[in-house]
């Protein structure tokens, strides 16, 4: 009797232990509140558990059909996290590495810029605080990422870039070396607005919500005043993108971004009706031929920032009405030396400017640009 009293105390002083040492076990299904829908963006939202932690959740991550939600938990303290089971921060984030230059200027929108403490390409940064900062380091790209760097670094969270899904071979790596990161989506968002409003999921992991929401909000009304400012006319000024690549000419689908802005700032998409969705279509050069012949306007021709340069890179094309006109404009104006462009920098964030832009180039005005030139 002694011996199974021994034998009882034993399993039930053992398993309180096991009970009080473990800890309930969750992920980002314990996030269940929303406090923010994105009103633009698709790929993205900002949920809450009941005491308050938030997650980013990243629905739309990369292109292609190989989706993986993507998460990032923002816990109060540690004893608020324990038992999470996924990526975390424990307070706003206040050392980030940003693997897009994108993020940087996110970042940037929201005075959060000096955070920034790694990059991918810092040759590509147009940013100056972050261009001429040396203690800023480059920390590789894709698959070369340089992790002693990163360890050094120290930063609270790595801002990642997927093309089609999730480089597993780096996430296990940054796991083991527990680093937190989060996949964002900005770029697969085709709505102007859409890719500028993920800047309020970074204001989030920066603990600055409210400020992300009111910079949103500024960037989107300027954006409304000038697409209602736009004169409609019968007759829109027709317009043309893009250059041919290895001698095939890719033209976007009705949805997407340049196509959305052109529109908002006056103009016709001359490929209109001709692919409504589904990302860029390829076209012969003699179909281009046709609708370069046709364009009042040609925007975004590859490198080109002179006519000359235009001729040689597409000598076919060199006596169009377009061309002789010198309607053609590229959106290189803003570049660092190395060749990182502005426009896939600080205008995924200025679509007001970007639009300004447009509506400046599409009215024949005379207007000073700030992402786009006319080639001369």
């Amino acid at each position: 009797m002694k011996c199974l009293l021994k034998i009882f105390a034993v399993a039930l002083i053992g398993s309180l232990f096991v009970g009080c040492s473990g800890g309930e076990k969750r992920g980002a299904e314990s996030f269940a509140n929303r406090v923010y829908t994105p009103q633009y963006a698709s790929g993205f939202t900002i949920d809450a558990d009941d005491r308050g932690n938030t997650l980013v959740r990243v629905t739309r991550p990369w292109q292609g059909d190989a989706i993986k939600e993507q998460t990032l938990a923002i816990f109060a303290s540690e004893d608020a996290a324990e038992g999470y089971e996924g990526e975390y921060i424990v307070g706003p984030a206040r050392r980030v590495v940003c693997m897009s230059t994108s993020y940087i200027a996110m970042l940037d929108a929201i005075d959060a810029v000096d955070a920034v403490v790694g990059v991918s390409g810092k040759q590509f940064v147009m940013n100056e605080t972050v261009a001429s900062n040396p203690k800023v380091e480059d920390v590789g790209y894709d698959s070369n990422l340089n992790y002693e760097t990163l360890v050094m670094l120290r930063p609270d969270v790595v801002l990642m870039y997927g093309v089609t899904a999730e480089n597993g071979a780096v996430t296990a790596k940054l796991r083991d070396l527990e680093i937190p990161y989060l996949y964002l989506g900005d770029y697969t968002e085709e709505s102007p607005l859409g890719k500028a409003e993920w800047l309020v999921a970074v204001a989030e992991i920066m603990g600055c919500r409210e400020l992300g929401i009111e910079r949103f909000t500024e960037i989107e009304q300027r954006y409304i005043d000038t697409k209602n400012s736009v004169q409609c006319t019968a007759s829109a000024p027709k317009v043309m993108f893009n250059l041919p690549y290895q001698d095939v000419w890719y033209m976007p689908s009705d949805d997407s971004y340049m196509v959305q802005l052109v529109e908002d700032a006056g103009g016709e998409y001359i490929y209109k009706g001709e692919n409504p969705t589904g990302g860029s279509k390829a076209i012969s050069l003699e179909e281009a031929y046709l609708l370069v012949s046709k364009a009042d306007i040609w925007l975004n021709v590859g490198q080109c920032s002179t006519l000359d340069e235009l001729r040689r890179m597409a000598p076919h094309f060199a006596t169009t009405p377009v061309v002789e006109s010198g309607e053609v404009y590229n959106n290189n104006k803003r570049r660092t030396t190395a060749g990182g462009s502005d426009f896939w920098e600080s205008a995924i964030v200025r679509p007001d400017v970007v639009l300004e832009d447009l509506a400046t180039i599409i009215a024949g005005g005379d207007g000073k640009l700030y992402y786009h030139q006319q080639l001369e």
